[in-house]
């Protein structure tokens, strides 16, 4: 069975940067791109013009930031997917871009199939976090839940259980958890159980989208 093609723009002022991420991206054989940007005014344009899955934004652009791009692109064109690829690691600008509607958010250090892990999870559907800045998302989430329990809907959970889902988020892997924390994979797997269930989510996704949906991710 053919493997989709994932139709792309690529915004970044600098040309030395979209240069070396055409040279990546195109590489992979269900990648192609359609257009490069240098500024949101461009990412607007060639998103109207070409209509693409997935948008690679940057947030440092010369007119106005990606953070903007972002959410002027989403309100006109909402079907495409943006990931955020940038230098900006701090917590106010991860929070921004994704509730100005980004599905990915990836720092310029990051390893390549980072990146291309994340086009690919956009286009299917879904959110992709790099895992330091997904810790600080659950962090957040899970202050929030206990400063206003009632806006966020959420049973309290135990302070393990705080430790199993901020290390999952992480991208731990069960067994990967039982060894740091000590314990059992069994008894990782039950708290896991435990507190997806209180917060009635499946996955990492879900955990993101329902944050965003309720207002707890505030920048």
């Amino acid at each position: 069975m053919k493997t989709p093609e994932i139709r792309l723009v690529l915004v970044d002022d600098h040309e030395v940067v979209r240069t070396g991420l055409r040279m990546l991206l195109e590489s992979q054989s269900d990648i192609r791109i359609l257009a490069e940007a240098n500024s949101g005014a461009e990412a607007l344009q060639f998103a109207q013009q070409y209509r693409p899955d997935v948008v690679v934004m940057d947030i440092t652009l010369p007119d106005f930031t990606g953070i903007e791009a972002t959410r002027r692109l989403k309100e006109q064109m909402p079907e495409i997917a943006v990931v955020a690829l940038t230098i900006h690691e701090d917590e106010q600008y991860f929070f921004e871009m994704l509730q100005a509607g980004a599905a990915g958010y990836v720092p310029k250090r990051a390893a390549p199939e980072d990146l291309i892990a994340a086009i690919r999870a956009a286009f299917a559907g879904e959110i992709y976090l790099y895992p330091s800045l997904a810790k600080a998302l659950v962090s957040d989430y899970l202050g929030r839940s206990r400063i206003n329990p009632a806006e966020a809907s959420l049973e309290s959970l135990t302070p393990r259980e705080e430790e199993v889902l901020e290390l999952l988020a992480e991208g731990l892997s069960n067994d990967e958890i039982a060894e740091q924390l000590a314990i059992s994979r069994h008894t990782v797997a039950r708290h896991r159980e435990n507190l997806m269930g209180k917060l009635n989510l499946h996955n990492r996704s879900e955990l993101v989208k329902y944050a965003i949906r309720k207002g707890l991710i505030i920048p």
